[in-house]
């Protein structure tokens, strides 16, 4: 393990004080360009993406050829032995001896965690499944910090498809850092946020409602996260149809809100914000787009050049099964069940190491 370098699975990999040198970092990028065209010379990220994707694959590309890097890519599961059968595993280990990083955008919650612990290269998690996606987040945090100039004392409503959106997951996690921060839950009942984040919330004394209302929740807002229902993420079509047009940001809702509320949303969207919208100032979605390709070189910069830590271990435990259909650990090669407590000693549970859904 000696020889691994440092990985970003979650957020909270990275402490607030990182947080602060990656944003100080991609505003440098920002105002001097010319200084990093050279920074990755000669080095080679491999872009590994079983889902589809645009922004986040594109901007990873990008931010690796503005470094003067080179780029190998995997978009689909067809073109590679994935489809083949082939593990998690065994496919970075092979990219692994050709690429000096790898960014995985896999549909198993998990994924990226298994994929770090396989390889002596950096691994970026870039989505994996309903779980997590922190350089989205990361974006959202350049976009938040240069929109407001701060984390703190911020009301922010999140809305749409809470259950399965991992972008929510991880902004939650990265903000209830900061002092002041207040969540507003806004979805419907069958989307509901899930409740290994509300419980970290809860042990974190960090204050949150849930509603079913936007009109209700938007006049006290400083941040507005949109989001699309995700219609991949629906075993049931019929339950798809019935909630997609649960919340649709209009002219009119946007009347209701602060002057200087921020209006976010991880893309692509469907219908949920009207196109009225785009050219409103407080619009920040596109910002976003821009904000996620800086955010990402100074990342890989950070983690080209950090050898990995380990951090201090953790008791596993191995005599429960995840019930998450979609988790990693129900597929991969070999790979046992594994298990943290967590909890008040009065009230343990047992949550999965790779997915972090409770066990049943």
């Amino acid at each position: 393990m000696s020889d691994m370098m440092r990985s970003l699975i979650d957020i909270l990999d990275l402490s607030p004080r990182e947080i602060d040198e990656l944003i100080a970092t991609a505003t440098d990028i920002i105002e001097n360009p010319s200084a990093y065209s050279r920074k990755c010379e000669g080095k080679k990220l491999a872009t590994l993406f079983f889902e589809p994707s645009t922004r986040t694959r594109l901007s990873f590309e990008a931010a690796m050829y503005e470094l003067g890097g080179h780029v190998l890519s995997v978009t689909t599961t067809d073109g590679s032995s994935v489809a083949k059968g082939e593990s998690i595993a065994d496919t970075v280990r092979t990219v692994s001896c050709y690429a000096d990083i790898i960014a995985l955008r896999h549909p198993q919650e998990g994924a990226a965690l298994v994929a770090a612990q396989s390889v002596p290269v950096p691994v970026i998690n870039a989505g994996d499944g309903g779980h997590c996606h922190p350089t989205q987040t990361l974006a959202d945090l350049l976009t938040i910090h240069r929109e407001k100039g701060t984390f703190e004392n911020l009301t922010v409503g999140v809305c749409g498809d809470l259950r399965y959106g991992r972008t929510v997951h991880s902004l939650i996690g990265a903000l209830s850092r900061y002092a002041g921060i207040r969540f507003v839950m806004i979805s419907p009942r069958e989307l509901r946020i899930p409740g290994y984040v509300t419980a970290s919330l809860q042990e974190n004394h960090i204050p949150y409602t849930e509603t079913l209302s936007l009109e209700e929740a938007i006049p006290d807002l400083d941040i507005l996260y949109m989001t699309r229902i995700q219609r991949e993420r629906f075993d049931d079509p019929v339950l798809y149809e019935a909630l997609k047009d649960s919340y649709i940001l209009t002219k009119d809702k946007m009347a209701l809100a602060k002057e200087d509320m921020c209006v976010m949303h991880p893309l692509p969207r469907v219908n949920e914000i009207s196109v009225a919208i785009d050219n409103d100032p407080r619009a920040c979605y596109f910002k976003q787009v821009r904000n996620g390709k800086y955010m990402r070189m100074a990342l890989i910069l950070k983690l080209m050049r950090e050898p990995f830590s380990p951090k201090e271990p953790r008791t596993l435990y191995h005599h429960l099964r995840c019930n998450n259909p979609r988790c990693v650990s129900r597929t991969e090669q070999e790979l046992e069940p594994s298990f943290i407590l967590t909890g008040p000693k009065d009230a343990p549970v047992y949550r999965c190491y790779y997915c972090e859904h409770k066990a049943r």
